[in-house]
């Protein structure tokens, strides 16, 4: 991912997060349908569809959009990606390394910003009504969790361990991408 290219990133705040110790996977969605995010000087939503062509490729896993910090990839199968009634639902194993284990510790603690993903355009994939971007068509390149600022409200985030999860905590966050202009 060159800068400079067509590449956009959406961040996505938890609306829910738990969190159980020993946690090994972190799941939830990764986008949301028909949420509504404000990008600078327009509004964005994901209709639902709009993943529907991108899932078959290999798709990332990575801590802030840096390809630096693999967290897992599709086709490794530590990433499984799939679309429900909801939005972009993903399961990931977490890896034994630095960045794993900080977004595990992280996660524990309640301290992550959301969930984020970066996409390409595909022709035809946006519509526009004034200034409300609807995305269609997207290519999905890498879903990213993400330590702060997401744009866009209502993913959730949890860590998972193989033991019970009843010790769950839940979350709410209100962030907003302050710098979310950058990005589009």
């Amino acid at each position: 991912m060159t800068a400079g290219s067509d590449i956009e990133r959406r961040a996505i705040e938890p609306a829910a997060f738990s969190a159980s110790s020993g946690g090994r996977r972190l799941e939830g969605y990764a986008a949301r349908f028909g949420v509504v995010a404000a990008i600078g000087s327009f509004v964005e939503r994901i209709g639902p569809g709009a993943f529907s062509t991108s899932l078959s490729g290999d798709v990332l896993a990575l801590m802030d959009h840096d390809p630096g910090k693999v967290l897992g990839r599709t086709r490794s199968k530590t990433l499984q990606l799939e679309v429900d009634n909801m939005g972009l639902r993903f399961d990931l194993t977490l890896p034994d390394t630095q960045a794993g284990r900080d977004v595990a510790a992280l996660a524990e603690r309640g301290d992550l910003g959301g969930m984020s993903f970066g996409f390409r355009v595909k022709p035809g994939g946006e519509s526009w009504e004034g200034n409300t971007r609807t995305l269609t068509s997207i290519e999905l390149l890498e879903i990213s969790v993400v330590s702060s600022w997401p744009a866009y409200p209502d993913t959730s985030v949890a860590l998972r361990s193989m033991q019970a999860h009843s010790d769950a905590m839940r979350r709410f966050r209100a962030l907003r991408l302050a710098e979310a202009s950058q990005w589009a």
